[in-house]
């Protein structure tokens, strides 16, 4: 990254990008190895709490959302950020449901980009969330419901009613 030089060095909404580009990274780094191995019923799990361990620990503390407030949603840079983060994240569910299906544990039929795009809501919403009442059920819900919805779609439809 380029920052633009003033006698007093970088200025306040170039560090705070850099900051927020760093933040966002970290947001994917922090579900590893999981989110990069979503190969088995007992990897999403994993990756689910993962995802939950995060979240509890930061409590009602979200650096980059505090990071964007301070440099502004309309700004460009923030937003392409923002837009980054989530398309990788997305990616990287979407290619656990394609793996998934190409161990037939789940139908071909499966879309993995919906439903990623569902499981990836629904992790955001349960954030909001838990940053206002400090709990993390839906958080968990969220996810608990998205992994129920492939694992169904494993069982088929007459297996799904008869269980």
């Amino acid at each position: 990254m380029a920052f633009t030089l003033t006698p007093w060095g970088p200025n306040k909404d170039e560090l705070l990008l850099a900051v927020a580009r760093f933040e966002a990274e970290r947001v994917l780094e922090d579900q590893q190895p999981h989110l990069d191995c979503l190969d088995s019923w007992e990897s999403w799990y994993r990756w689910r709490d993962a995802v939950v361990e995060r979240y509890e620990l930061q409590n009602d503390r979200c650096p980059l959302g505090s990071l964007f407030l301070q440099v502004g949603r309309s700004e460009p840079g923030a937003r392409a950020i923002v837009a980054e983060l989530m398309r990788q994240w997305q990616e990287r569910i979407a290619e656990g449901i394609r793996t998934l299906r190409a161990r037939e544990l789940i139908p071909a039929s499966v879309d993995a980009d919906r439903n990623a795009a569902a499981l990836l809501a629904g992790i955001q919403g349960g954030v909001s969330i838990m940053m206002s009442t400090g709990s993390s059920a839906h958080l968990r819900a969220a996810l608990d419901t998205g992994i129920d919805q492939l694992r169904h779609a494993a069982a088929g439809p007459d297996r799904a009613e008869a269980g």
